[in-house]
């Protein structure tokens, strides 16, 4: 797939990935830059690592400081620069092949926590939707913290990120998908949304505000998961990941 160029040091500084899986799973991807590595003689000795890479051998109390507090950081930590910019119209292009014609999109309008944004990628991994929309400036930038909960997908799901998401909304619809828009007060399931459609994008508003209007009225239809009345709703990445399962077994 193609990707845009980015240039300089991002603005909060070099994401720093932590933990066995997310660096794994960096060092594996052709399309990440990888600035340098701190770990324990025993976490660096069971990588293969590119000879050129500078390598820090810290102690665990170091590597303790350089990950927020807590982080299960396992004695690796790896600086890395954020993997370049897709385009929408690439990976729409992608979903444009006959074996990708199921393959959901997932929009994310607004969801900001990174934990659930790492979620949603792992579940978008485990499903094999094509990828992710956000908008730009009302997402997470790329960290340890989305990397971590992602547990290697960050590096192998496509992440669109847009400008204007009605406009992506209106773009998406034009290459041909049916947009089910997940409200707990809509009145059709999400199983009778997806009778009848091929290609399908699901658009998942944050937690507490739900969707905003404006991407509701970009959706072709509103449509909730069946879940007991006992519970108001579920929390957006475990609703993302019952949508997903829901695209793959219909």
């Amino acid at each position: 797939m193609k990707r845009g160029h980015r240039t300089g040091k991002p603005k909060g500084g070099y994401p720093r990935l932590y933990g066995r899986h997310a660096v794994t799973a960096a060092l594996a991807n052709p399309a990440r830059v990888i600035r340098k590595i701190w770990g324990t003689r025993e976490a660096i000795g069971a990588l293969e690592l590119p000879p050129v890479l500078p390598i820090v051998y810290s102690d665990v109390a170091d590597l303790g400081r350089m990950v927020p507090n807590d982080a299960p950081h396992q004695g690796i930590v790896a600086e890395v620069e954020p993997l370049e910019d897709i385009w929408l119209g690439d990976l729409l292009e992608d979903g444009a092949a006959d074996d990708a014609a199921r393959r959901p999109i997932l929009v994310l309008d607004q969801v900001t926590d990174p934990h659930n944004v790492g979620a949603i990628l792992r579940s978008a991994a485990a499903f094999d939707a094509l990828g992710i929309v956000t908008q730009d400036r009302h997402a997470p930038p790329e960290s340890g913290v989305i990397a971590r909960a992602a547990a290697g997908a960050l590096e192998i799901v496509p992440w669109v990120r847009v400008v204007n998401l009605a406009r992506a909304l209106d773009e998406i619809a034009e290459a041909g998908y049916w947009r089910i828009a997940l409200d707990g007060e809509a009145t059709e399931t999400l199983g009778k949304a997806l009778e009848g459609a091929n290609r399908v994008a699901l658009v998942l508003g944050a937690e507490g505000e739900g969707l905003r209007l404006n991407s509701i009225n970009h959706c072709d239809m509103l449509a909730k998961l069946p879940i007991s009345p006992r519970m108001e709703s579920l929390n957006v990445s475990n609703a993302a990941a019952i949508a997903l399962y829901a695209c793959m077994t219909r």
